[in-house]
Order: structure tokens, then C-alpha cells, then sequence
């Protein structure tokens, strides 16, 4: 990971591989191409105030995502200035968005990749500026090599090279409270979710259920998170007859885990709910050719939920946070659940199989009434649910549903607030319908049209009464497979830990609405 210093030196003299700053566009007002941001006013003046104009020569823009290098000036330590795109300037006294900031220490901090140190010379106009831009140098800094014979990765680390070792953030205020304490959240976060991704990019041979539960165990012991892991015959005794239906075509059993932060001044008791299928093949329905490929990454719900927990435990917040970690492996085998075999889940509710490659549904309802019994102020559930929410909402964007309009948006504040795109859902009743079963209580598929709605409309089925809940669908941005983009890798996201970070940070301020 890598290092984050603050500091207040001196930009000439500062000993660097490179110094950073951040270029913007210029308004129409003033098409005079673009504009060097505040921070890298020492760089300016060592180019005679002709900064911009060199970068307008070199092709630069200010727009988002764009790099562009050049020699450091006469006298400078650091041997070369890397100007990135900050995209539009911003309205006067108004200052750069966060996720601007973020978006361009992430481009930054890739395209340094090899680097031993650079020196981030963004515009810093208080304490939570600084922690976008540790955030987005730890996330774009990102790297998954463990595989590589030579420890490199040619996607995330320019040709093969380790990611950057030392960031310093000049401007920061390495004695003031506010910028350590935004900089402390930042690597806790980042951190949390840079492991998030380490594990959606294991392969699914290495990271089965029994797996991933020993991991969670780990981390539990480190960070003072009691921990309960449920496995087959617990599971059997217990009724889970979601979690066990889906991994019985698999070698390797199902696991259901059970993560408890708690605060001696909580006021809110927050519980997350994550989809864990390590590997899904679609089961008896199995997957075409050409869906199979990435489907270790169908376990980012229960990866985001389970680096949200460790999270809030590392930040010491001041709400009680259960994370459900629903683990299993969906395979084809004679032991196998077939469609049209009826499931008695642990509600005690039937659910007629239709198709057994719906079946993150049926783990998150054992584990939705599981947490149901503790009567928490609120339930957020995470999963890469359904192809039908990136036909709706793209690759980038995750959908929200809940049983009550308030919760919804404040969950997408949260979304909003921690820079991920989201979109909120309706839940038409008129879809329920669909799911009747002559043969269960309901049916785990519904109508084609609005598949992601219907999934949700069937989790509302195993939520407590009188229990707030949100369905978060992170089908799309879950698993990134173009390249690399801000402070975005190639493969796991880690996308909606923010969100639940953030969420558990409202919680603890008596707000959940």
C-alpha cells in the first residue's frame, strides 16, 4: 500500500521523482485553453507564469482523465511535473468537487506506477479535500499481482512495475487535527476496499467459501469483530435452506458468516447483508459460453459488506454494524438443486426453483431473515444480482430499492456522498405476481421484463416486519473489465464499500433517513 505523508514544503526543493498538479478547462468565457489549478502556483511561476501555455502546446486540455508530462523547471529537485486533468473549472470560490480530486490523484498515482515517491500538489482547500485526494491515490495506486510470476501487472502497473511506494500531499497540515484525521479515514477506507478487490481478483479455486470464511475469522481476531461462522451441519440443524440448495452441486460447502462491530455508544444498530457465490456457473441452468469467465467476481457483495464492517471497526464508529457474509459455490452435479425442486428457506417459507442461476437471491434470503431476527434499525443487502440492472443503469452505475422511500434516498446521499454513481429503483407491485408459485409460497423468477425489480421484489419477501431495508444491485460497476479509468482498476471495483462506510457514518450520527 502505499505511504501517505502531509506536507508543507516547499515545492522547488522538495526531494521527488515527480511533483503533481492539476490542470482544469477553461471556461467558454475564456477559451484560452487550460487552466493550471491552485496548488501549483510554485510550478507556474518557475515556467515566467507560461505554465498553461506550455501545457496547451503539448496537447493538454484540463479534461478528466487526461496526463500530460514534462521536465521540472530549472532549480527543482524532482526531475518531472505530471500535470493531470481536474475537467471543468469550477465556479468562482466555489472549489473542485471531491470526486474531481479523487478521480485525478487516482489517474495520477497509476500512470506513476514504479515511482519511489510524488509529491501531489492539488488544490487542497480544507481537511476534506485532503482525504479525497488520499483516497483517490490509494485506490488508483491499486494493483492485483499475487498471480504474476514477476509481481507486476501490465494493466494496473505501467509495464509490469509495483505501484507507487510514497505520496506526500503538499498543502496539507501535518499538525492539524481535521487533515490527519480525513487522511486516517481515507487509508482505513481505501485499505478495507483495496482488500475488497484483492479478493473479488482471487481465482475461485483459491477462494471457495471455506476460504473466504478463515479469511473474515482473520480480520475478525485483528480488529476486534466477534465472529460467527456457520458451516453444513450448522446450516442443515439451523433450516438455511437457501444457502444450502445453492451450494449443494459443489465440493466445497456453504458457509454463512456473521461479523459484529459494536459500540459502547451506539445508538443505531446498522445490518449489512452481502450475495458471497464464489463461482457461479448458473448451476443446472448453466451459464453460456462467454458468461462464465468472470463469475469469481460474483462475491462482491459479500467482500463490499465485509471491508464496510472492518472498516467501521478501524474508524471506531459509533453504531453497532452486523455484516451477513452469504457464502457459497454454484456447480452442476448430481447433487445438484434442479429446477422445479422446492426449497424451504430458513423463514420457513417454500421458494420453487425455476432456474438455479437465480440463485443469489436465494443465499441473501436466509441470510435478509437471518438478520431480521436481531431487529436492527436498518438492513442494506449488496449484489451482483441481475444482468437485467446493467441493461439498465451500464456498467458504472448501481441501482437501489427499498421498502420505504426515505431510506432510498438516504442511501443514495450516501452513494452520492462517497463519489458512487447510483440510481434510485422503484418496486412495482404489479411484478409480484409474476413469482406465484402453484407449488411454493413463491417462485424465484418472475417476469423477464424488469428482472432487476422482480429480484428485489422477491428479497422484500424474507425482510422482517416493520424493518427498513434497501437492496443495493452492483451488477454492473461491481467488475470492471475495460481498462482502467480514475482511480478505477482493471477487474474488482470494490464498488458500494464507500457507500456502507458512509451510511455507518450517518447511522452513528442518529441519521438513517
Amino acid at each position: 500500500m502505499t505511504a501517505l505523508t502531509l506536507s508543507t514544503a516547499a515545492v522547488p526543493g522538495l526531494r521527488a521523482d515527480a511533483i503533481v498538479i492539476g490542470v482544469a478547462k477553461g471556461s467558454a468565457a475564456k477559451p484560452a485553453g487550460p487552466v493550471v489549478a491552485p496548488g501549483a502556483e510554485a510550478v507556474d511561476q518557475a515556467y515566467d507564469g507560461r505554465l498553461a501555455g506550455v501545457l496547451e502546446t503539448l496537447g493538454a486540455s484540463g479534461a478528466e482523465g487526461e496526463v500530460t508530462k514534462l521536465p521540472a523547471p530549472a532549480g527543482f529537485k524532482a526531475p518531472l511535473v505530471v500535470a493531470v486533468g481536474l475537467g471543468a473549472q469550477p465556479e468562482k470560490d466555489s472549489g473542485y468537487d471531491a470526486e474531481a480530486l479523487r478521480k485525478a490523484a487516482g489517474v495520477a498515482a497509476r500512470a506513476l506506477a514504479g515511482t519511489k515517491k510524488a509529491a501531489f500538489a492539488l488544490p487542497l482547500a480544507d481537511a476534506a479535500d485532503a482525504g479525497a485526494v488520499a483516497e483517490g491515490v490509494l485506490l488508483g495506486a491499486y494493483s492485483f499481482d499475487a498471480y504474476k510470476e514477476n509481481g507486476g501487472s501490465a494493466e494496473n502497473g505501467k509495464n509490469g512495475k509495483g505501484p507507487l511506494a510514497e505520496a506526500a500531499l503538499l498543502g496539507g497540515k501535518p499538525r492539524d487535527k481535521a487533515y490527519k484525521a480525513a487522511v486516517a479515514r481515507a487509508t482505513a477506507v481505501a485499505e478495507e476496499l483495496n482488500r475488497a478487490r484483492d479478493l473479488i481478483n482471487t481465482p475461485p479455486n483459491d477462494l471457495d467459501p471455506e476460504a473466504f470464511a478463515a479469511i473474515a475469522q482473520a480480520a475478525a481476531k485483528e480488529h476486534g469483530i466477534k465472529v460467527q461462522v456457520l458451516d453444513e451441519k450448522a446450516l442443515t440443524k439451523g433450516g438455511y435452506g437457501g444457502i444450502l440448495g445453492v451450494g449443494a452441486g459443489s465440493a466445497s460447502g456453504p458457509r454463512l458468516v456473521k461479523l459484529s462491530y459494536t459500540s459502547s455508544k451506539a445508538k443505531k444498530h446498522l445490518a449489512l447483508v452481502g450475495k458471497g457465490i464464489t463461482y457461479d456457473s448458473g448451476g443446472i441452468s448453466l451459464k453460456p459460453a462467454g458468461h462464465n469467465e468472470t463469475m469469481k467476481c460474483d462475491m462482491s457483495g459479500a467482500a463490499a459488506v465485509f471491508a464496510a464492517v472492518v472498516a467501521a471497526a478501524r474508524l471506531g464508529l459509533e453504531v453497532n454494524v452486523t455484516g451477513w457474509l452469504a457464502l457459497a459455490e454454484n456447480m452442476p452435479s448430481g447433487s445438484a438443486t434442479r429446477p422445479g425442486d422446492v426449497l424451504r428457506m430458513f423463514s420457513g417459507k417454500t421458494v420453487e426453483v425455476l432456474n438455479t442461476d437465480a440463485e443469489g437471491r436465494l443465499v441473501l434470503a436466509d441470510a435478509l431473515w437471518a438478520a431480521s431476527q436481531e431487529k436492527p434499525d436498518a438492513i442494506v443487502d449488496v449484489a451482483t444480482l441481475t444482468g437485467a440492472m446493467v441493461l439498465a443503469l451500464g456498467n458504472r452505475t448501481f441501482g437501489i430499492m427499498a421498502n420505504d422511500d426515505a431510506f432510498r434516498s438516504a442511501v443514495h446521499e450516501a452513494a452520492e456522498e462517497a463519489g458512487e454513481p447510483a440510481w434510485q429503483m422503484p418496486l412495482p407491485e404489479h411484478l409480484r405476481k409474476g413469482m406465484d408459485s402453484a407449488t411454493a409460497d413463491i417462485a424465484n423468477m418472475g417476469e423477464r421484463m424488469g428482472g432487476g425489480l422482480v429480484a428485489g421484489l422477491f428479497l422484500r419477501e424474507f425482510v422482517g416486519e416493520g424493518i427498513t431495508w434497501a437492496h443495493i444491485d452492483i451488477a454492473g460497476p461491481a467488475f470492471n473489465e475495460s481498462g482502467p479509468f480514475g482511480y478505477t482498476p482493471k477487474g474488482g471495483t470494490g464498488s458500494a464499500v464507500r457507500t456502507l462506510v458512509r451510511l455507518a457514518e450517518r447511522a452513528a450520527a442518529g441519521d438513517l433517513s
